[in-house]
């Protein structure tokens, strides 16, 4: 892009000068100079950018099929949009995803852009918005208001299913594992101390499961993402829509992207409610919650090597110290960790934004949008990387398991229903008083050596 010469365009604020091979015009220009926050552009998630773009042309066809736009103006935006929707172009949607106006910013840069790519292909230059407009036609029938929540609700939709692939293959390197390990005795423990035997199997299996839980949980909050509020332009009335636009371009919106969408029901209400963000950051969370849990326990279970649990042996990632030799810290469940404080964090972001819409809209969508994207990149990332690195490489000491369960006093429970359960804490406390095991604390308690063997 030519960024030495410029041209000058006006809108309602007055003149506005844009770089002369910049494909887009004033509003985006406008929003490039005032929300210059987070340095990361929309098109940072091409979701968002192909979203906008399937959006506009179901518009655009179906404003010419009711003779709202001339058929060569809506073949033009939907060749555009077509473009986009494969890739291209996508560096022109360069405003920042911090943005005041709820999306307008937004759905501007793909009015412009779309507009003045358009252009191109009619012969005409940047800018000459007599031949194609970036309100008049690209826009036409449509609100940023209705656009920017349908086109979220697209991306949301498309980057859930590469974050339930990521959730769907770590939980089988946590079942491969749980398969693994099955065999293994060792010391089941609650609130940090030794409790009942259980394998390591059973614990990498319940790994697995708690995960398992929420693929179908993400999948079915989905469904509500895909009810939009297309066709209710400013706050949810149709004006400026022409008779049965709403339910034709939810229908061929449904076509271009292949996903079960559905008019809301209460188009006003769907303006201003952002609900299924609210449930679906809610099940990210819960995501979150857990897969940090599942961290704590890698990293505990791994803990010493040898003066602490050392149960299992995480695959080396890197040097651990700059000042120990030879320590190798468990980097890939403590990045992990990170990653879920943030997405916590985040879930509180959208809900105190959802909770600030007032009367007919939600001005904060775009933080909505933000975090949850945020929240499944960093997910999707961090799963890959603990499924990848850390997961499917690690080992069990066999060896260590059999010393802490030998050494303990866990199978004092296995005693309680044929002794009592007060003679077997007697039994546990004795044999932990006088630093022997279980089985000799059992015969100095009197008990028949053959009962104990068949019991322990």
């Amino acid at each position: 892009m030519d960024t030495t010469a410029s041209r000058t365009e006006h809108d309602s604020i007055g003149a506005c000068t844009i770089p002369q091979g910049a494909p887009w015009g004033s509003q985006t220009q406008r929003a490039i100079e005032n929300f210059p926050i987070t340095g990361i552009p929309i098109s940072h998630y091409p979701e968002i950018v192909v979203a906008l773009a399937q959006v506009k042309k179901a518009c655009a066809l179906t404003n010419a099929e009711l003779g709202a736009l001339t058929p060569d103006k809506a073949a033009v935006i939907a060749s555009v949009c077509d473009r986009i929707i494969a890739g291209q172009h996508h560096e022109a949607f360069c405003v920042d995803v911090m943005q005041g106006g709820a999306g307008t910013s937004t759905n501007m840069n793909a009015n412009e852009v779309i507009a003045n790519l358009g252009l191109i292909v009619l012969g005409g230059s940047y800018g000459d918005y007599g031949h194609l407009h970036p309100n008049d036609d690209v826009n036409r029938s449509q609100s940023t208001n209705d656009v920017y929540p349908t086109a979220i609700r697209l991306a949301t939709l498309s980057k859930a299913r590469v974050l339930s692939a990521a959730l769907r293959d770590l939980v089988q390197a946590f079942h491969d594992k749980g398969d693994e390990f099955a065999h293994i005795n060792k010391v089941g423990r609650t609130q940090l101390q030794d409790a009942v035997p259980m394998t390591l199997g059973q614990e990498f299996h319940s790994f697995a499961n708690t995960l398992a839980e929420d693929i179908d949980r993400i999948t079915d909050l989905g469904r509500l993402l895909a009810e939009v509020n297309l066709g209710g332009t400013a706050i949810g009335t149709r004006i400026n829509t022409p008779e049965g636009y709403g339910p034709l371009v939810v229908e061929k919106l449904a076509d271009i992207t292949g996903l079960a969408l559905s008019p809301a029901r209460d188009l006003i209400e769907a303006s201003s409610d952002l609900g299924a963000f609210v449930m679906f950051s809610g099940a990210l969370k819960r995501v979150a919650i857990k897969l940090s849990k599942i961290c704590n326990d890698l990293r505990l279970l791994s803990s010493g090597p040898r003066a602490g649990l050392g149960e299992i042996i995480l695959p080396p990632a890197q040097a651990g110290s700059s000042i120990m030799p030879g320590k190798v810290n468990p980097v890939i469940p403590e990045v992990v960790n990170q990653i879920c404080y943030q997405a916590i964090g985040n879930d509180l972001t959208v809900t105190m934004a959802a909770e600030a819409g007032q009367l007919q809209l939600n001005a904060m969508e775009p933080v909505i949008f933000y975090k949850v994207m945020e929240t499944m990149t960093t997910l999707t990332g961090g799963m890959n990387v603990l499924n990848n690195r850390c997961v499917r490489g690690i080992r069990a000491d066999e060896k260590r398991c059999a010393e802490l369960l030998g050494g303990s006093l866990v199978l004092a429970t296995l005693l309680a229903p044929v002794i009592g359960y007060d003679a077997a804490a007697k039994v546990s406390k004795r044999a932990r008083a006088e630093g022997i095991t279980l089985r000799e604390a059992c015969l100095k308690q009197g008990l028949d050596a053959a009962l104990v063997d068949s019991l322990l």
